[in-house]
């Protein structure tokens, strides 16, 4: 995917130069054919299980394996605290940290301080969490429900469903994702060629988001968490709250889905942020709360790991029903 955007931008140019019109009409035809091309390649990998299971399947479940980011980011984000840990307390050798944090932020590494740095993971670690794991997760869910819905087809090889399924929805996503993260930027022409694909990403993350907020502060009453339930404020009133805070962020989402975090981890995130040189201020959330250190950022990070496995169990009866019709179709 990334590969094709940075093809296509340099034509997209060529052709809009400086011109805001011709740039949004270039940005959303780029959009159309990255996810368009994106979720075929998808559907093309999922009629091949269903038709010849021997060798599409393991292709289906590579493909499924490739969408979801909660591994990498778990990595990329402990990678961060290990430099941190090898740098001096004193706040000397933080280059390493730093060049570790790089990777996975878009801000200003240069200069960040110890407590800069772990405020960085912990909001990186809690914003991708949405938008490499939740989000694809969400969208292969719904294809799967639309597999169990959806008619049979393809006689007589196989007898799979024709709508799109979990792959073709997870990698239509991803590519809108990978747009927002290559050219969602309010800079130079970005601002208008990046605006058909960031968009699209907004729309597309939104619910899954949302469902986030509401499941992780249940699952930090569940399990117990100061942050999942203060007194007198249950599940459903944190929820309320990480809405509230969260839409403070000029993201539709990013605000929304590190106010649940840092509300239920019992993290503080947010304040001065620079871009590009520039200062960006982001709202304080879970104010009052602890700063970020290392235990919160592996808090965080466990938080991520408990919530996917609660989202699957709720899911069994849908990936059992999925399970069956694919026996069925094999028989």
């Amino acid at each position: 995917m990334g590969w094709g955007i940075n093809r296509l931008r340099p034509l997209a140019e060529a052709w809009a130069g400086d011109r805001p019109a011709r740039l949004r009409l270039a940005g959303g035809l780029i959009t159309a054919a990255l996810v368009g091309a994106s979720g075929l390649a998808g559907w093309g990998v999922e009629q091949a299980a269903w038709r010849w299971p021997a060798l599409g399947l393991p292709l289906l479940l590579l493909g499924l394996a490739s969408a979801l980011a909660g591994r990498s980011l778990n990595q990329a984000v402990k990678g961060v605290l290990a430099k941190l840990a090898d740098a001096a307390p004193a706040g000397e050798g933080l280059e390493a940290a730093r060049g570790a944090l790089a990777w996975i932020v878009g801000r200003d590494v240069a200069g960040l301080e110890r407590g800069e740095i772990l405020r960085a993971a912990a909001e990186t670690a809690s914003e991708n969490a949405v938008d490499g794991l939740f989000a694809p997760l969400f969208w292969m869910l719904v294809g799967a429900a639309l597999w169990c819905l959806a008619p049979a087809g393809i006689p007589p090889q196989g007898h799979g469903p024709l709508a799109p399924g979990p792959l073709a929805l997870a990698w239509g996503f991803k590519a809108s994702s990978t747009l927002d993260s290559m050219l969602g930027y309010r800079r130079g022409r970005l601002r208008w060629l990046g605006t058909a694909g960031a968009r699209l990403d907004d729309l597309l993350t939104w619910l899954p988001c949302r469902l986030v907020a509401l499941s992780l502060p249940l699952l930090g009453w569940a399990q117990g968490l100061p942050g999942g339930a203060s007194a007198g404020e249950g599940p459903w009133r944190r929820f309320r709250r990480v809405l509230r805070e969260g839409a403070a962020d000029p993201s539709p989402n990013a605000g929304v889905s590190q106010a649940a975090y840092a509300l239920v981890a019992g993290v503080q995130m947010g304040g001065l942020n620079h871009y590009g040189g520039q200062p960006r201020p982001k709202p304080v959330l879970a104010a009052g709360a602890a700063a970020a250190d290392g235990a919160g950022v592996l808090r965080i990070l466990a938080l991520s790991r408990s919530l996917a496995l609660a989202w699957l169990g709720a899911s069994l009866p849908l990936l059992v029903g999925l399970a069956l019709l694919g026996l069925g179709n094999l028989q």
